[in-house]
């Protein structure tokens, strides 16, 4: 049904482009449609949550039964496998972690695309190789279905509060539809171009993202050695041109501030294990397009480091307490 509205509403704005009228109510009845999601990890579990605050039926499914069960209790509808959800729906958010998990979940037996139906709109927000974004977007138009790359920005703590960035990359005529959804999980929404532009963005979102954090830790560590107090040098960083994200928002040293992952152990947050495979991703695409990324390599090196000492559940904020004690200080 949701894609014949989309169809339809298309259909008006191409024969009138004064008929707003017709496009807010063909729309308004497509949003009372159900919407699929599949992955319901740390990421996936709050934007679910947010689709179903916003009136939308959800129907959901995860490998892991006990991921599901805080979504069915606020009437979420679960079923067995991702097939089952391109069933019931014709509109499908997915999250996943990983290239692989993706192939899996749209062209596995049991996936989306052995029952999709013609004109559904998939929408996969996990962050994976652009390449493999192209290769489902093909794969879907085989089966008359309409697949977009819309990966984000932000961390568990946007998630929760429906303030997500969405980088989206697929056909422009198809942008209006996918924003009516993800405007209810995210502050921004962003048409980035075709099919695998939008990972192409994440990924040189994440690369800078990493050097960042990697920097940030650096000098806060340096300025203690001398003699600084945390919080003060925070205070200056973020009042001087060395101000970023890592240092004002999200700042990697206990004690410098509350709500963040290094003020609790590193737990929660966006995991090391995840950032190096974002960094894997970068240095592919870096490669195939013969691009010099020096500080992106060394980024992805002590990632990879990281994963191996034993930080890969950490936040990736915790290359802080990597450094510590690489130094002998901890």
């Amino acid at each position: 049904m949701a894609a014949v509205l989309r169809g339809s509403r298309y259909l008006v704005g191409r024969c009138c482009k004064h008929a707003d009228f017709a496009f807010v109510s063909t729309r308004s009845m497509a949003s009372k449609t159900p919407v699929g999601f599949v992955g319901l990890g740390n990421m996936g579990n709050p934007m679910a949550k947010n689709l179903l605050q916003h009136g939308y039926p959800v129907i959901a499914t995860d490998v892991f039964p006990e991921s599901c069960k805080e979504v069915q209790e606020l009437g979420a509808q679960i079923v067995d496998n991702p097939a089952e959800v391109a069933d019931k729906a014709d509109r499908i958010i997915t999250m996943l972690p990983s290239s692989p998990n993706v192939i899996e979940v749209y062209t596995g037996p049991n996936g989306i695309l052995k029952k999709v139906k013609k004109g559904s709109l998939l929408i996969d927000s996990s962050t994976i190789d652009p390449s493999v974004s192209k290769e489902m977007a093909a794969a879907a138009e085989k089966m008359g279905a309409v697949f977009m790359d819309a990966p984000v920005s932000g961390g568990v703590g946007a998630a929760s509060s429906a303030k997500l960035t969405f980088m989206v990359g697929g056909a422009e005529e198809e942008f209006t539809a996918a924003k009516e959804l993800l405007s209810c999980m995210g502050a921004n929404v962003v048409y980035c171009g075709q099919v695998g532009t939008g990972q192409a963005a994440k990924i040189c979102n994440n690369m800078l993202l990493a050097i960042g954090m990697i920097g940030t830790s650096e000098t806060m560590n340096l300025g203690i050695r001398l003699g600084l107090d945390p919080k003060l040098l925070a205070k200056i960083l973020n009042m001087s041109s060395g101000r970023c994200w890592s240092s004002d928002t999200y700042n990697p040293v206990p004690g410098v501030m509350e709500g963040v992952p290094s003020g609790n152990n590193y737990q929660g947050g966006f995991g090391t294990q995840l950032m190096a495979k974002d960094l894997g991703l970068a240095q592919n695409t870096a490669t195939n397009t013969k691009t010099p990324v020096p500080l992106g390599s060394l980024a992805h090196q002590i990632y990879r480091m990281m994963c191996a000492r034993g930080y890969a559940t950490k936040d990736f904020s915790s290359v802080f307490q990597f450094l510590r004690e690489e130094e002998g200080q901890q």
